[in-house]
C-alpha cells in the first residue's frame, strides 16, 4: 500500500531511463527525479473522477487531485503500477493508456520536493468507486472545465501535480474526450 512511505522509487534520467533506486521519503527529501504516474479517469459524461488525499499522507494531504497518482514499484511497469493503484485507491477496473509524460518540480509542505517525471495515464469508466480511507478521503466527478475555474479562484484546495496538469497540458487532455462534449463546454 501507498501507506508504506518506505517502498522505492525508479530514479530516472530526463529521457525516462531507469538509473537507480531509492527510498520514496528519501527521495522527496533529496528532491531525486524519479519516476511517477497520474490515471484521469472519465465518465461518459467526459467528467472527471476527483479524489481527496487522505489526512495522514506524507504529503499534500486533504488536498483535491486526479482519480489516482503513485510510483511504479521497481521491475513494474507504469501501466501495470497503474492499474494495481487504481484498485488499491478507488477499487476501479478499467482499460488505461499512456497519454503523455512531463517533467515537473514542486516545493511541498514538510521541506518535501516533488521532482517526477510523470506518466500520465487515461481511462474511461462509469462504476462508482469505493474509495480506499487510507489513501481517500472523497471523491466527486466533475467537468473540466468547472475544475479549471475552481483551480483560479482556489489554488490551494488542489494539488501541485494536479494544477500544472490542467494549466500546462489541457489541450492533451481533452483530445482524448468526445469533441460533441466539448464543444457544448467550451474547453
Amino acid at each position: 500500500m501507498e501507506t508504506n512511505n518506505f517502498s522505492e522509487v525508479i530514479l530516472v534520467d530526463v529521457q525516462d531511463n531507469e538509473i537507480g533506486k531509492m527510498e520514496k521519503l528519501e527521495a522527496h527529501v533529496k528532491g531525486e527525479l524519479h519516476r511517477a504516474f497520474s490515471v484521469f479517469i472519465f465518465n461518459n459524461q467526459n467528467e472527471l473522477l476527483l479524489q481527496r488525499r487522505a489526512f495522514g499522507k506524507y504529503h499534500s494531504e486533504g488536498l483535491w487531485t486526479n482519480t489516482c497518482c503513485s510510483h511504479p514499484l521497481p521491475g513494474e511497469t507504469v501501466l501495470q503500477a497503474a492499474n494495481r493503484r487504481l484498485m488499491e485507491e478507488m477499487e476501479l477496473e478499467c482499460q488505461l493508456e499512456n497519454s503523455f509524460s512531463f517533467i515537473y518540480k514542486a516545493a511541498l509542505e514538510n521541506n518535501l520536493i516533488e521532482y517526477e517525471l510523470d506518466h500520465v495515464i487515461i481511462g474511461f469508466s462509469d462504476e462508482t468507486p469505493h474509495i480506499n480511507p487510507s489513501e481517500a478521503i472523497a471523491f466527486k466527478w466533475l467537468s473540466l472545465e468547472t475544475i479549471v475555474e475552481d483551480i483560479k479562484k482556489h489554488p490551494e484546495h488542489y494539488t501541485a501535480w494536479f494544477k500544472i496538469i490542467l494549466t500546462d497540458h489541457l489541450s492533451i487532455l481533452t483530445s482524448h474526450l468526445s469533441h460533441e462534449s466539448l464543444s457544448k463546454n467550451n474547453i
